[in-house]
């Protein structure tokens, strides 16, 4: 999909907080549908397999956990200076999506999305649980509702659907 905007959430499932970009991008697919060149994709924790989904996209919006001096659940954004400011450091934990050096990599090969915004949720814990914790669940339509902030700035506004669709996502359905 060139020349779209990628709205892509990462994080582990598995680690507690982690999974607030897979719970978003749940939110957004069962309540809104996104114009032809939009792409809403969970995609876990890629680390650099995430440069095919930037490759030559116009945007990208991600949505993941952020560590920072702020209470559990608080919304920050930040733009691709702002994630590029401190030099990529070596990836040691699975939270790492390898998002400062993708970015780089596709900035330096000339087809690094145009607006980069990452719509950041500060985690409680990123312990290795399934499920988030009541602070960072309680942000999650902040975290939707600055998508779609971003979206609509963008020139690319989703439509909420007449009947939005609630899904469990797999990691939290009953055992069967």
């Amino acid at each position: 999909m060139t020349g779209g905007v990628a709205v892509l959430g990462l994080g582990n499932v598995l680690m507690e907080d982690d999974a607030l970009g897979p719970h978003v991008i749940q939110v957004l697919q069962g309540a809104f549908t996104f114009p032809d060149d939009v792409a809403v994709q969970d995609l876990g924790t890629p680390g650099l397999d995430l440069a095919p989904y930037l490759m030559g996209q116009r945007a990208a919006i991600f949505v993941d956990t952020v560590h920072a001096q702020a209470p559990p659940g608080t919304v920050r954004l930040y733009r691709r200076d702002e994630i590029l400011k401190v030099p990529p450091q070596p990836r040691v934990s699975p939270h790492d999506p390898a998002l400062k050096e993708t970015l780089l990599t596709l900035e330096f090969s000339g087809h690094a999305p145009g607006d980069v915004l990452l719509v950041g949720v500060v985690a409680a814990s990123t312990e290795s649980r399934v499920g988030l914790t009541p602070a960072v669940r309680a942000a999650i339509p902040a975290a939707v509702g600055e998508v779609l902030r971003e979206l609509e700035r963008l020139g690319a506004a989703a439509t909420p659907r007449a009947t939005p669709e609630t899904v469990t996502p797999w990691w939290e359905a009953p055992a069967v």
